[in-house]
């Protein structure tokens, strides 16, 4: 148990020490259960050698789940790692009410010990909720998800009757084996990885119902057989896929504000590119291909329907509603951040039209108590120019913050600092939490939280502690406790 801590405490010791010159980091938490208990997972992101870090600090057991509590636990880890002195500019959890609550939440208590840490929703939560708030919305939607849960259900619950009628039918069609894929409520990049197997497997499916002729799989077969059905599939295949890259970005770990900005507004631009003729015309096509593919016969047309209210929207084409709705959500809950704020971390950033604003560096500037010359924003225009000219041109807000000089540009680089350091999602919480199934097995089912913390440091990150010291580690746990004969070596002289 010693040698745990001795390990861990050294892990830690060296996350502080990276942190300490650095002189500020931003917080993210998130909480889930383990089976037994309320688990909280606290990790820190820092610029520490010219690049951003994600660490993980500590795993602490929530004994209460109010927003004092969960205040206090935070605090707590800070004061026990040394870390309650330097500067927190920002912290990032998910949108729970007792979280994000703006007056008695855990960042507006946090707040109140660290008045520069701002909150970010975090947007990988922000994108699931568009997402879901969007096809809540669309009737078409709903029973299209809700098809795609049927279909799974019935391929997969029946092993022997089902299942294996599924496979045979994908064998002896020649169709790649794929596996159908189950929605999440709370990971939506599965929707895109449902619509893609059910299309490649359709064949097999189609076999797979017609062979079982129960009233059940007659209906999830006569459902399937719809042009309106083909027709949302591959909508929504098409609008899935164009969100699909924001989702992976948004849980890199080196991904800074101003980029993730920029990123969900070229999203939102494609999305309103397929409000066109153009596109309709194109996926009533390719529905028709793929409908006479399977011998589905084509929607006959039908007389115009009257308008209808879709939430704040009038639409006459669902596609448009879905389009429009996305776009509004989007814009909206990715501008959670205080609007000048935002506009100082963006100016920090050379692929903005604002980079190094001066008026929008004050602002961010000011927000973090620190004293922005004007002189060293004029000349850090002219040298980052310079660099350019010569074939160095910077490509993101880190390579601007590595390119200058701290005794030339002090007060600038603490302020192009504190944009790289600010969070955009908690993934590395989540992640986290994938670690739990590694440590608890059936053999450490009565692991006590202060082994499971341990443990948790050294496997969450295992890189620093291939890289220590085993002198450190030794001296580390010879003073743990007090002993009657000291273990450690007298000083040579």
């Amino acid at each position: 148990m010693r040698w745990l801590s001795a390990c861990a405490q050294e892990v830690t010791s060296v996350i502080v020490f990276e942190i300490t010159p650095s002189k500020m980091y931003s917080i993210m938490a998130d909480e889930a259960r383990d089976g037994r208990s309320e688990q909280l997972a606290v990790c820190v992101r820092y610029v520490s050698e010219g690049e951003v870090k994600e660490r993980f600090l500590a795993l602490s057991e929530l004994m209460s789940f109010d927003a004092q509590s969960i205040a206090d636990k935070l605090q707590e880890q800070l004061q026990i790692n040394g870390l309650a002195h330097v500067k927190c500019v920002a912290q990032t959890y998910d949108g729970a009410a007792v979280m994000s609550g703006p007056i008695g939440g855990v960042q507006a208590r946090f707040r109140r010990l660290h008045p520069e840490a701002i909150y970010i929703h975090c947007y990988a939560h922000e994108l699931n909720l568009v997402l879901c708030h969007t096809c809540k919305a669309v009737t078409e939607a709903m029973e299209l998800f809700a098809l795609l849960e049927s279909v799974y259900s019935f391929c997969t619950t029946s092993l022997v009757n089902h299942h294996s009628k599924f496979k045979d039918a994908q064998s002896r069609l020649g169709l790649a084996a794929v596996e159908l894929v189950q929605l999440s409520n709370t990971r939506w990049a599965c929707r895109l990885q449902s619509i893609n197997a059910v299309l490649q497997t359709l064949p097999a499916i189609f076999e797979c119902l017609s062979v079982t002729g129960s009233p059940l799989a007659i209906g999830i077969k006569a459902k399937l057989s719809m042009f309106s059905t083909i027709y949302a599939f591959l909508m929504f295949q098409t609008l899935l896929s164009i969100t699909q890259g924001l989702h992976k970005l948004l849980q890199k770990e080196t991904l800074d504000l101003a980029e993730a900005l920029i990123c969900k507004d070229a999203v939102c631009d494609t999305l309103k590119s397929k409000r066109t003729d153009a596109f309709a015309t194109e996926m009533f096509e390719r529905t028709k291909a793929l409908c006479l593919t399977h011998s589905i016969p084509e929607l006959h047309a039908k007389k115009r329907q009257k308008q209808r209210k879709m939430e704040d929207f009038l639409c006459e084409t669902t596609l448009g509603s879905r389009t429009e709705l996305m776009v509004a959500e989007l814009d909206e809950r990715f501008a959670s951040v205080d609007t000048g704020l935002l506009k100082g971390i963006q100016a920090c950033s050379p692929k903005s039209e604002t980079f190094l604003n001066e008026v929008n560096l004050k602002e961010l500037a000011g927000h973090y108590n620190t004293d922005l010359k004007t002189g060293q924003v004029l000349v850090a225009r002219n040298f980052i120019a310079r660099k350019a000219d010569a074939g160095n041109p910077s490509q993101d807000m880190l390579a601007v913050y590595n390119l200058l000089n701290t005794d030339m540009f002090p007060s600038l680089k603490e302020v192009l600092q504190v944009a790289p350091t600010v969070h955009v999602s908690s993934c590395s919480c989540e992640r986290s939490f994938s670690a739990l199934r590694r440590l608890y097995t059936w053999l450490r089912q009565t692991t006590g939280q202060r082994r499971l913390h341990n443990l948790a440091v050294m496997a969450i990150e295992n890189g620093i502690l291939s890289q220590l010291s085993d002198s450190k580690v030794i001296d580390r746990f010879a003073t743990l406790k007090n002993r009657r004969h000291s273990l450690m070596l007298p000083p040579t002289k």
